[in-house]
């Protein structure tokens, strides 16, 4: 039965009427909801693993046993997995693995635009690349088929705009192929220099083999256009806007695996028109192929290696009519991102901000503690990245920074890649401060489960790693707890601990407001008469506050009555409604 489904969900989809038998990812926007779908059939194990390198490692010991698996990230985290991937394209697999990686041209939620085609070629792996959610479930059924024929892992790259698009679908039944059984053969796995030299001429061989599998692949195809002047070659998303915009009259070869790439089939296609356009987001992979092949071709000349593309973009690159669309008669106002009304950390936030320190932030919605008005954050690298970088940051100044300058990362974040940062400021001396924003869950990506909240992907008790604990086992001596909701509290916790002679860490505890099983209190309550306009409550940026007819006015549709706002006004102007009640 033919049914509406995103490309994310299509995939999961794929993954279970595939067999797959084991999921282990970490979540990262817009590759999550391939685990979470993937989650809700029983036949198959899913779980979020600490990070994208020990879910690769956990997908392919999954695969070393003998069953398909998978595991899931977005693109900058197949950095942090890279370690794993190029030594599985050596070792081969026993049963089908797919790497899912979701790239985010435009990044509407990361911190930078990252071509991961070039990792399918540096790895020398083989990479589908779907353009729609059909695609997203034939490809991923496809991908264990090529996997276990060329012994390699397959990459299975979505994008944004085809993770979170809906098309039609229609599933079919599971078929589990029987669990291979295990045979030891330490020359095939265990990588020392010996062995990894025999299997590189393996590798380079199979890459033949698959380059000569992509001529016929059935995923990639030559579509006919009424005229044989133009013809256009493309691959994902990108298709997309290409069948919108030239309809029937192009020719288009429209790539399902990216890499590797053919030969014949280009040179076959190029030869049949007159111009040839390459339409690609990002990098010009495809593009620097055919050339390489000797086509003629325009891609980059046209289109810009920056950000994503549109119906639009491709039109005005072809010199084809664009759809200029209907113009609104009011102007939208700005809506920027920011932190949700009670959210816990914009209490510490404030305190960092008043305090004037220099704060080396991280991967999270607590990055938004970098906007206006809190103006609280000075970096924001990688994941993990923050505690590594203030101890560098102190030691290059020779301990001169040491007394204004901190260090903020997230519960799931921590555990993600920052406990090795802060073993090195243990290990070498370094008197640094760093703050862990314990929220009780993974908030940006969506509230996902973590090492820390005491519960699985499935919502099962799980192991709880106490990180007061955690903290000292790994040499930190100084560990406190506040609640950030508390601003003198947080005030004296951060003097405190930057006056110290020696390295500590600062648990900011306080679940996100938004979790269903937070309690949340009455809206807080202004007094217009004793408000005096001084603005103070709105140095915070809490989305319920704002000042009308010079007055402050609470939203109480958004207002969660965390208290923070109170606390600023001297004059005693906002308040909780109990309190007003009395």
């Amino acid at each position: 039965m033919k049914t509406l489904m995103l490309g994310n969900e299509a995939a999961a989809r794929g993954l279970y009427e595939a067999g797959c038998s084991f999921v282990s990812s970490y979540p990262g926007t817009p590759s999550t909801e391939i685990t979470e779908c993937a989650a809700k059939f029983s036949e198959i194990y899913a779980e979020w693993a600490p990070n994208e390198k020990v879910a690769m490692e956990a997908a392919f010991g999954a695969s070393f046993a003998g069953k398909r698996s998978f595991c899931g990230m977005k693109h900058v985290g197949l950095n942090v997995a890279a370690d794993p991937l190029f030594t599985i394209s050596y070792t081969g697999l026993s049963a089908g693995m797919i790497i899912g990686v979701a790239d985010d041209a435009g990044m509407h939620s990361s911190q930078n635009e990252q071509d991961s085609r070039h990792y399918a070629r540096a790895a020398k792996l083989p990479m589908l690349e779907p353009s729609d959610a059909a695609e997203s479930l034939a490809f991923a059924k496809l991908a264990y088929e090529i996997s276990e024929q060329f012994d390699a892992p397959v990459l299975l790259k979505m994008c944004t705009r085809v993770a979170h698009s809906q098309s039609v679908v229609e599933p079919s039944d599971r078929v589990v192929p029987p669990q291979k059984p295990y045979i030891k053969n330490p020359q095939k796995y265990v990588m020392m220099p010996g062995n990894a030299k025999r299997r590189h001429p393996v590798v380079e061989e199979r890459m033949r083999a698959l380059t000569a599998y992509a001529e016929t692949a059935p995923c990639n195809r030559i579509e006919r256009g009424t005229q044989n002047k133009l013809g256009i070659i493309t691959s994902s998303t990108c298709y997309q806007y290409v069948r919108e915009v030239c309809g029937e009259d192009v020719s288009v070869l429209k790539l399902g695996m990216i890499y590797p790439l053919p030969e014949k089939l280009l040179l076959d296609f190029a030869s049949s028109v007159t111009r040839v356009v390459v339409v690609e987001e990002l990098d010009s992979f495809i593009e620097t192929h055919c050339r390489n092949l000797g086509i003629a071709v325009e891609g980059k000349s046209l289109f810009s290696n920056i950000g994503e593309f549109s119906q639009n973009t491709v039109a005005k690159a072809l010199g084809l009519p664009a759809n200029s669309g209907s113009v609104l008669s009011e102007q939208i106002p700005p809506r920027p991102p920011v932190m949700c009304a009670g959210c816990p950390h914009r209490g510490l936030f404030y305190t960092l901000s008043k305090r004037k320190l220099t704060v080396l932030g991280d991967i999270g919605c607590y990055t938004l503690g970098a906007a206006a008005p809190l103006n609280a954050m000075d970096y924001v690298l990688c994941m993990g990245g923050s505690i590594s970088g203030v101890h560098g940051f102190n030691k290059a100044n020779d301990g001169a920074s040491e007394k204004k300058t901190v260090a903020v990362i997230g519960d799931s974040t921590f555990m993600h890649s920052g406990m090795t940062g802060l073993v090195n400021i243990a290990y070498n001396d370094s008197n640094s401060t760093v703050i862990i924003l314990d929220n009780s869950i993974t908030g940006m990506t969506g509230h996902q489960q973590n090492p820390t909240t005491g519960y699985n992907l499935k919502g099962d008790p799980a192991a709880k790693v106490d990180l007061e604990a955690l903290c000292r086992a790994l040499g930190i001596r100084r560990v406190r707890v506040v609640d950030p909701y508390d601003l003198k509290q947080c005030d004296t916790a951060i003097q405190e601990e930057l006056a110290a002679d020696e390295a500590s860490v600062i648990i900011s505890r306080r679940p996100c407001a938004l979790l269903k099983y937070v309690k949340l209190k009455e809206p807080v309550v202004v007094s217009s008469e004793r408000c005096v306009s001084c603005g103070m409550c709105m140095k915070i940026g809490c989305p319920a506050i704002s000042m009308v007819g010079g007055k402050a006015v609470i939203d109480d549709t958004l207002c969660t009555g965390c208290g923070v706002c109170t606390q600023l006004c001297k004059f005693g102007a906002l308040c909780a409604k109990e309190a007003s009640d009395e």
